[in-house]
This record gives C-alpha cells, structure tokens and sequence, in this order.
C-alpha cells in the first residue's frame, strides 16, 4: 500500500466512517508519517465532537428561506424570458413564412386590398362611435365610483 492511499483515507478512518482493513491498519502501524497524519485527524475529531455548537438566530430560516426563494424566483425569471424570446421567434419565423408563401403565389395584392378594406372599415366604426364615448365614459366612471364605495363600505362592515 502506497502513503497517498493511506492519506486519502484518513479522514473517513479518523471519523469512524471506515475501519481500516489489514493493509491500511498494517500500513497506519509501521509507517511514522500516516500514522502521526491519522492521530492528528483523530485529535481534530476529538476537538470538534466536544465544541459546543452554536445556535441559530431566531430569524435565521425565515431569512434564508427568503434567499432561497428570491434567488429561485431569479432563475425562474430568466427562464420564463428565454422561453418568450423563443416563442416570439417561432412566431416571427411562422409569420414570415406566411409572408414568403403569399409573396410566392401572387397573394400580396389581395392582402393590399383587404387591408385596406378592414382600415376602412375601422375608420367608419370610429366615426359612429366617436361622438357616443364621453358617453360611455362617463357611465364607466360612474360605475367604478359604485363599485369602488361598495367596497370601501364592506370592508367597514368587516373591521
């Protein structure tokens, strides 16, 4: 048996982990260096079984379950970014094959025209529309006022 061979088992022979077979135990007994290396990791041992442990803080779970959960947060954050940078390049990808297809087969024109019929289409919804917003405005505030004492009013009735 070889001296880095004993050396690397030290630790493990000086905690009781493992008990040392009859080459180790043979080796520890004749060679001055493994041995004094294997009293030295027994002392050590010795030292750290009879210190007192010290005991935690009283916030010491709450804070690191905290740094736990910000940093788990953190990775997730930058997997949710990666997964929609992704998807907008499939979909960009999908919309310019669309775009290349409808080029190839002469569609383009249609599309002109039917783009222009749907922005005219808007155009003329916007002017019925238009004059009724104050309107509708108007009733949308009113009934988030309601709402909004509705609420206010319950929550006195709870207190």
């Amino acid at each position: 048996m070889y001296c880095d061979e004993a050396l690397n088992a030290v630790e493990a022979v000086a905690s009781g982990d493992v008990t040392p077979d009859g080459r180790l135990a043979d080796h520890y007994a004749t060679c001055p260096n493994c041995s004094s290396a294997l009293a030295g990791a027994r002392a050590l041992e010795a030292l750290l079984r009879n210190r007192a442990v010290p005991q935690p803080s009283v916030q010491f779970t709450a804070r690191a379950m905290t740094q736990l959960r910000r940093a788990r947060w953190r990775s997730d954050q930058a997997i949710d970014i990666g997964f929609n940078v992704a998807i907008a390049a499939v979909v960009l990808a999908v919309l310019a094959g669309i775009w290349v297809v409808l080029n190839r087969l002469g569609m383009t024109a249609v599309s002109h025209d039917a783009v222009s019929a749907a922005a005219g289409g808007f155009a003329t919804l916007a002017q019925r529309i238009g004059p009724s917003l104050p309107l509708y405005a108007a009733a949308s505030a009113l009934l988030a006022t309601a709402l909004v004492v509705w609420w206010w009013a319950e929550r006195d009735a709870t207190l």
